[in-house]
């Protein structure tokens, strides 16, 4: 339905920075009509209005790295670091199927958009042997709650016996891994400007992936004209065994293979040396900043201010759930403005630069900031509309910090291509006991595996 939203605070995340007071958003079509204060013009007058006074309209938020499967194993190895924490887990992922992915994919969606979320990326890269086709689960899971998805098309070729840390059980050969990552592009992949499925080629990381997976897996990409995306520079056990095995720096073993460019965006970015940064900015490679899954496993933190400063785009990630057990993407604006304080002092990002980076910024790692990311006319309506007149917010002046700031507001509308998935704080594209009921199970099972 054709749609003017009135009355509200509208941060439009546009290029000045444009924000306004009284404020309306008109949507036409899934697309921004119009975009201003005041009044709203007589040609949009007769659409069907949405009041929206006491709230804040900002772009939809964008999770540039997720990984939906992980939501069967929240809680899980506490107190580890990310290698041993994947030893950990590793087994317990094993037990995936695609009933499992089916039921932990809606509910992580479903709480993505309950946070504000109206793109994510998800990272999958787990296939066993016997699990069916859990990445179709995906993208059935995708297109029933309503959000755009950019499913990365995972891979691990080096396993326990190769000197990675999966068991061999759940990678793949090289072929093997090459073939079904194309099939996934053509079977799934929609280049259109208003997608809600769009395929990405990612080979899990460069210490489960081998060099031929890596080259083999970017040809393709660039053969389809897909997006690259991979984990890199998370810590400092993957830099040491790069150093060791390849010589080279993460980021400087992915130069070498063709893995950075405008194409690319990467999850964390933590550990870059100081000639690194720049080179991000150089070549137009995009980071996915995971504030809380670093935190969590003790990672780091990735130098946001200076890659900002550089000109590299920067997005923000949730990451998958077993090391971020909210799973909620609002959450990480405040998230990434404090880390980056803790890290460069009060200067080193404000409330507006961390809304950027969980809007634009990600549309520009995941390619689309010509159609999603901000408030524009001609741009997808994917809108959040945060009501922040309830005790939570009342008394904070500006909106804006309201949201990044305060706790995460009631979520008064989520629109997807002007398409209503949460309205009032609920769900409407599918029904939240039956997703809880669904996860539990999924839980049940993968918990089984890892007492057993």
């Amino acid at each position: 339905m054709d749609t003017v939203i009135t009355g509200a605070y509208v941060a439009t995340v546009d290029e000045r920075g444009t924000e306004h007071t009284d404020g309306y958003v008109a949507v036409v079509d899934g697309r921004i009509a119009a975009v201003g204060s005041g009044a709203v013009p007589e040609q949009y007058a007769s659409l069907n209005r949405v009041d929206a006074s006491g709230c804040l309209v900002t772009p939809g938020l964008v999770n540039t790295h997720h990984h939906l499967y992980q939501w069967g194993t929240r809680g899980y190895a506490q107190q580890e670091d990310l290698f041993g924490w994947l030893v950990a887990l590793y087994p317990v992922w094993a037990g995936i199927d695609a009933e499992i992915v089916s039921a932990t994919s809606a509910a992580g969606l479903g709480m993505l958009a309950l946070s504000g979320c109206t793109t994510a990326a998800d990272h999958h890269y787990v296939f066993p042997r016997a699990g069916g086709d859990v990445f179709g689960a995906l993208i059935e899971a995708g297109r029933r709650i309503g959000i755009r998805l950019h499913a990365v098309r995972g891979s691990m070729d080096r396993g326990e016996s190769g000197g990675g840390l999966p068991p061999d059980s759940i990678v793949e050969t090289l072929d093997a891994a090459l073939e079904h990552t194309e099939r996934a592009i053509t079977e799934y992949h929609d280049p259109a400007p208003d997608a809600k499925i769009q395929v990405a080629v990612g080979p899990c990381s460069p210490f489960s992936a081998s060099l031929d997976l890596m080259r083999g897996a970017a040809e393709i990409a660039r053969e389809h004209g897909v997006r690259l995306h991979t984990h890199l520079a998370e810590t400092k056990d993957e830099e040491e065994q790069c150093l060791r095995e390849f010589g080279q720096t993460p980021v400087r073993y992915a130069e070498s293979l063709g893995w950075l460019g405008e194409d690319v965006w990467l999850a964390h970015g933590v550990h870059l040396k100081g000639d690194e940064i720049p080179l991000m900015a150089r070549t137009g490679t995009g980071i996915a900043h995971c504030p809380s899954s670093n935190a969590r496993v003790g990672a780091g933190m990735a130098p946001v201010r200076a890659l900002l400063d550089a000109g590299a785009p920067v997005g923000l990630g949730v990451d998958g759930v077993a090391s971020n057990e909210s799973g909620g993407l609002a959450e990480e604006l405040r998230q990434a403005l404090l880390t980056a304080r803790q890290r460069g002092g009060p200067d080193a990002l404000t409330a507006r630069q961390a809304l950027r980076i969980g809007t634009m910024g990600g549309a520009r790692c995941l390619g689309r900031q010509e159609h999603i990311g901000s408030v524009e006319p001609g741009k997808q309506a994917d809108l959040a509309v945060w009501r922040l007149d309830t005790l939570k917010h009342a008394g904070i002046a500006d909106p804006v910090a309201a949201l990044v700031f305060g706790r995460v507001p009631p979520l008064e509308l989520l629109l997807v291509g002007g398409e209503p998935v949460v309205e009032h704080d609920h769900l409407l594209t599918a029904d939240e006991p039956t997703l809880t009921h669904n996860l539990k199970n999924a839980c049940s099972t993968l918990v089984s595996v890892y007492q057993g």
